[in-house]
């Protein structure tokens, strides 16, 4: 399995089949507490504007795209109406008693491995990936987890990310977390 960068709109096509596929609103209640799920679901159109700008990391065994790790600049803040209350929440939070907003940050706009595929260390290995490709240029990932999605905050917690907050709004409960590049 490769971790790599897409390309392709073949890769993003597969990026978006893959997140239907892990919706949480299309999986069993069941599916959703064991296995973890998303929560947005991107437009192609969205896809596309992300990848000819940023680094969208993704995993590939062979043609076939496995995972993947969404990489979303504050540039991107209006492109995903559900992310902007995180991105404005972010004006108000601190880590390490410095505002977030002062530090060079990117939000992590989603990862997700495909069943089949989960307990190999490809979580790990993309934010690994991350870290090389985003650390150039960015000091904090930044992400929001669903207090709902306990696979997803253990699998945080287990590459480095800290809790700085915790909020509500219409859609869940949300953990924001930091992973320092």
């Amino acid at each position: 399995i490769q971790i790599t960068v897409a390309t392709s709109p073949d890769e993003v096509a597969q990026i978006l089949e893959l997140q239907r596929q892990n919706l949480r609103y299309f999986i069993s209640t069941e599916k959703a507490a064991t296995d973890g799920f998303v929560t947005v679901a991107h437009t192609p159109k969205m896809m596309s504007q992300m990848a000819s700008k940023t680094p969208q990391i993704i995993a590939k065994e062979g043609d076939s795209v496995v995972a993947y790790a969404l990489v979303m600049p504050e540039f991107f803040k209006d492109l995903v109406p559900v992310l902007q209350p995180l991105f404005k929440r972010l004006e108000d939070l601190t880590f390490r008693q410095k505002k977030i907003t002062d530090y060079r940050y990117y939000v992590m706009g989603q990862i997700c491995v495909a069943e089949g595929y989960r307990g190999i260390g490809l979580f790990d290995q993309l934010y690994a990936k991350h870290k090389e490709i985003c650390g150039k240029y960015f000091e904090l990932c930044v992400t929001e987890i669903s207090a709902h999605n306990l696979r997803s905050a253990r699998a945080h917690a287990r590459v480095g990310f800290q809790k700085i907050d915790t909020y509500k709004d219409e859609t869940d409960d949300w953990d924001v977390v930091v992973l320092p590049m």
